[in-house]
Formats: structure tokens, C-alpha cells, sequence
């Protein structure tokens, strides 16, 4: 095995389709997957997609850390996932914004609206198909690295470049604005109550 090189933002392999993949079980597409695992571990990343290690080949890999886990009932952490020619499928039209970075513009940092829910589907390294709904930082992650293999880097997902910026300022403003949606939630007046619904609540439970 061995520790990649990463390419970055205006390598010509970023910017095209990748290939598909014939045999997902041949042995030099292992030995791929095998040194995207250690790349991946050695910069301690969510997702890796082969393009960004200079091999336009469509195989992704990508994990849900337990720290990135969001209260929705259906979201779990997703152990180190390898996947070759996957396919996603929009779960309905919600769209959620959120904070992204990536290996190959480093040191930056951008707001993406991405479909709140998806389907995807593909292959594992034995051949065998994979399919999987998926929601919060899980649908996230598996949409950012699937870009990379048509060629589309976050910051072309953006449709507001002002949330686009260095790593450390955009953090320090999604901190400022998680703080402030915090301090008006506690503002918020209490609802007023209706006495004669109180009055039936307290028969209701006696």
C-alpha cells in the first residue's frame, strides 16, 4: 500500500468524466481502493474519490463518523465504505445547505445546498451490488465524492460565493451565526396559555 498524492483544484483530472469501471473485483482496482484506504487514514478525511489520487477511474470512498451523526432517526455512522460506479437517485426535491471542504482546494471552505436525501447505488470490491438510502452528513458526503468523478468540485455547487472563503473565517462565521440562532431561540416569547385548554388538559389526565 501507499500514501497518494492529492491532486488539486486545476489538475485536468479533476475536471473530466472518470471512467467506468469493468471489473470491480480486478485486481489492480483492490490495490486502488487499498491506497485510497491509506491515504484517506493518513489525512484522517471523510471521502476520497479516485480522481483526486490522479486515476480517472469512477470509485469513491467515503465513512460517517459518529461526531457527524445528525438527530435524524434514520442517520447512523457508516464504516469505511468503498464503492465503484455509483449512481445516485434524488429522494424527493428538499434541499439543505451545508459547510463542506475538500482535500483538493485546500485551506477552503463553502456553503453547498445538497439533496437532503438520496438513493445510491453501485458496486462493492467482490462485484456485488450496493444499494442504500441516505440522509443528513451521509447523503453529503456520498454527493461530494460522486462529483468528482464528473468532474465538478464543490465550489461549482455554490450559488452564493460569498460563503465561500478560507477554512478559518468561514468557520469563525458559522460559529457566529450558530450563536446568534441560539440566542434568538432562547428570546423567543413563551406561547401564551389558553386557560380553558389548560382546564381540559388537566381533566383530560386525571
Amino acid at each position: 500500500m501507499a500514501i497518494l498524492k492529492i491532486a488539486r483544484m486545476g489538475h485536468p483530472v479533476l475536471s473530466r468524466r472518470s471512467q467506468e469501471v469493468a471489473d470491480p473485483a480486478a485486481p489492480e482496482i483492490r490495490a486502488l481502493v487499498m491506497d485510497m484506504l491509506e491515504t484517506l487514514a493518513d489525512i484522517d478525511g471523510a471521502g476520497l474519490a479516485a480522481p483526486q489520487v490522479h486515476v480517472s477511474k469512477r470509485v469513491v470512498l467515503f465513512r460517517v463518523p459518529v461526531e457527524r451523526v445528525s438527530e435524524q432517526e434514520d442517520d447512523e455512522p457508516i464504516g469505511l465504505t468503498a464503492l465503484v460506479n455509483p449512481v445516485i437517485e434524488p429522494l424527493g426535491d428538499e434541499i439543505e445547505r451545508g459547510w463542506e471542504g475538500c482535500l483538493s482546494v485546500p485551506g477552503m471552505m463553502g456553503e453547498v445546498p445538497r439533496h437532503a436525501r438520496i438513493r445510491y447505488s453501485g458496486l462493492d470490491l467482490e462485484g456485488n451490488a450496493v444499494s442504500r438510502e441516505a440522509s443528513g452528513f451521509h447523503a453529503r458526503v456520498v454527493q461530494h465524492e460522486c462529483d468528482h468523478l464528473d468532474g465538478i468540485l464543490y465550489p461549482m455547487r455554490m450559488d452564493d460565493l460569498t460563503r465561500f472563503g478560507f477554512e478559518a473565517e468561514m468557520r469563525r462565521l458559522a460559529q457566529a451565526e450558530a450563536a446568534a440562532e441560539a440566542e434568538a431561540r432562547e428570546r423567543e416569547p413563551e406561547p401564551e396559555l389558553d386557560l380553558q385548554d389548560a382546564d381540559e388538559t388537566a381533566v383530560a389526565q386525571a
